[in-house]
C-alpha cells in the first residue's frame, strides 16, 4: 500500500462505525467513510468536540452540521497551499491520500532533466496540477466543472503558482483528448482521477466500468515518444489494483517500462493502522 504519511496539517485521528475523525489544520471534522465497517470505542475527545459533522442520510446524500467552522480556511503540504470549504456530499475540496502520488511523480519530474508536459484529467481542485507545476512541469488541467477549475486557480494563487505554466480548461475530458489527437499534440505524462459516475458539461454520462479502459487506450495516442509516467486513480469499490495494472500494462506495452498498482491510504493516529482510500495504478518508463 502507498501511504500519504508526510502531512503536517492533516491527520486521520480515529475511525469507527462508518465515520472518520479528521484534523484539517486547526479544525476537527467528522465525515462518513464507506470503508470503515468496524466498530471501536470512540474515546478521543474530538468525536464530541468537532467543528463540523457531515451526517449521511439513509435516503441518500446528507447534510453538514457546523460548530464554529469558518466558511473557508487553508492547509499546507510542503510549498502548496489549499483553500478548503465544506460543500456538497461531505467533501472539503481535497483528497489528502493523493499526496502519496504527488510525492512520487514530483520526484520523477524533478529528476527528468528535461521539460515535462503533464496532462491532468478530471483534475478537480488541482492538487496534482499544483504538485506537478511546483516540480517544474508544464501542466494542462482539465475538468468539466467550471467551479472546480476556478477553485483550482485560487489554490494556485495561494501556492505562489499564479504565473506557473498551467493551462486551465473547462471541458469534457474524453472529448478534449479526442481533439488533442486530431491536433497532433502530445504529453510526457498523464494523470487521471475519473469519478465512478458523473456527467459532462452537456449531460454526457460517465460510468467508470464502461469508460475507463477506452479512455486509457485513447490517452496512449497523445503520449510522447519518450513518456515519463502514466497515473490512474480509482475510488470505485470493486475496481481492484490488479485490474488497473492489467489495463495500463496492456495499453502501454509498446512503451515498455513497468506498471505497479496498489491501494492508497492514510495513517490513523489512534490505532496506528492504515485507512484504505482507493487505489492507484502507476506506469513509469
Amino acid at each position: 500500500m502507498w501511504v500519504a504519511d508526510n502531512w503536517k496539517d492533516y491527520e486521520v485521528i480515529d475511525c469507527s462505525e462508518g465515520e472518520k475523525l479528521e484534523r484539517w489544520g486547526d479544525y476537527i471534522l467528522v465525515r462518513p467513510d464507506p470503508q470503515v465497517i468496524w466498530s471501536t470505542p470512540k474515546n478521543h475527545r474530538g468525536w464530541k468536540h468537532r467543528n463540523g459533522h457531515y451526517h449521511r442520510s439513509k435516503k441518500g446524500g446528507g447534510e453538514w452540521e457546523f460548530f464554529s467552522l469558518p466558511k473557508q480556511w487553508q492547509i499546507h503540504y510542503g510549498s502548496l497551499t489549499f483553500n478548503l470549504k465544506p460543500f456538497s456530499f461531505k467533501h472539503t475540496g481535497l483528497f489528502p491520500e493523493q499526496a502519496a502520488n504527488w510525492d512520487w511523480f514530483s520526484e520523477k519530474i524533478r529528476q527528468a532533466g528535461r521539460p515535462v508536459k503533464v496532462l491532468n484529467l478530471f483534475a478537480y481542485t488541482g492538487g496534482a496540477t499544483l504538485a506537478a507545476a511546483a516540480a517544474g512541469a508544464h501542466v494542462t488541467h482539465v475538468d468539466a466543472s467550471k467551479g472546480m477549475v476556478t477553485w483550482a486557480k485560487e489554490n494556485a494563487v495561494s501556492s505562489g503558482l499564479k504565473d506557473a505554466p498551467i493551462r486551465w480548461l473547462v471541458d469534457d475530458c474524453v472529448k478534449f483528448v479526442e481533439r488533442e489527437i486530431r491536433r497532433g499534440n502530445s504529453y510526457d505524462a498523464i494523470i487521471m482521477d475519473p469519478p465512478s459516475y458523473g456527467r459532462g458539461p452537456k449531460g454526457e454520462i460517465w460510468k467508470i466500468e464502461d469508460m475507463i479502459h477506452p479512455l486509457i487506450s485513447l490517452c496512449t495516442r497523445i503520449l510522447s515518444k519518450d513518456p515519463l509516467f502514466f497515473l490512474v486513480n480509482s475510488y470505485t469499490t470493486g475496481l481492484a489494483p490488479a485490474v488497473l495494472t492489467y489495463m495500463i500494462a496492456t495499453e502501454l506495452k509498446p512503451w515498455g517500462g513497468s506498471v505497479e498498482s496498489q491501494e492508497i491510504g492514510l495513517p490513523v493516529t489512534e490505532s496506528g493502522l492504515i485507512l484504505p482510500c482507493g487505489a492507484a495504478g502507476r506506469w513509469q518508463a
